[in-house]
């Protein structure tokens, strides 16, 4: 580990099984992380599953939330440690953007930028995903993507189709957000 932090986000995603109970679960577990600490976590927003060919209204709806945590290690460990989590959660790599009992992605890992085989920083499609930037715009509505421009701007241009989660507040502290 370095002895620098980097201010990280990460977008969570759950559609298959307790979707709340996971969503917590993974907060504490990405939490516990060495090097990580927990700086916010977003309200919960529900969102349709998003496939390969589209919009997908008969899968099950997703929850997602968007948390940020000042990371001290490298952003391939970081990787390794969310992948790990995601496998604890019980997902499952069968279908390229199937349907998922966890989903972490790492959006921005300060203004690092990598493009190879295993990590694409900033995420490459964060930019056009409203249930990861409307999250992230209520947890921090300065946020910018590096390159990419800032996150009102780009929620703006995608027409913004999720909502809150409909007990977003039972949600909200179950995750330790505030309203």
């Amino acid at each position: 580990m370095t002895g620098r932090s980097e201010r990280v986000v990460l977008a969570l995603g759950s559609n298959l099984g307790d979707r709340t109970a996971t969503l917590a679960d993974a907060v504490q577990d990405l939490a516990g992380l060495a090097g990580a600490t927990l700086i916010g976590i977003s309200p919960v927003y529900e969102s349709a599953a998003v496939k390969l060919d589209g919009v997908d209204e008969t899968a099950p709806q997703y929850l997602n939330a968007v948390l940020t945590i000042d990371y001290s290690g490298d952003p391939y460990t970081l990787l390794d440690a969310v992948n790990a989590i995601e496998a604890e959660h019980g997902r499952v790599r069968t279908e390229r953007w199937g349907d998922r009992t966890l989903d972490i992605d790492l959006i921005v890992f300060g203004e690092l930028r990598i493009d190879d085989d295993r990590l694409t920083l900033p995420h490459p499609r964060a930019a056009e995903r409203d249930f990861v930037l409307a999250p992230w715009l209520d947890l921090d509505p300065g946020a910018a993507i590096p390159g990419r421009g800032v996150v009102r701007d780009l929620l703006a241009a995608t027409g913004n189709t999720v909502r809150r989660a409909p007990d977003t507040a039972a949600l909200a502290s179950t995750l330790g957000t505030r309203e």
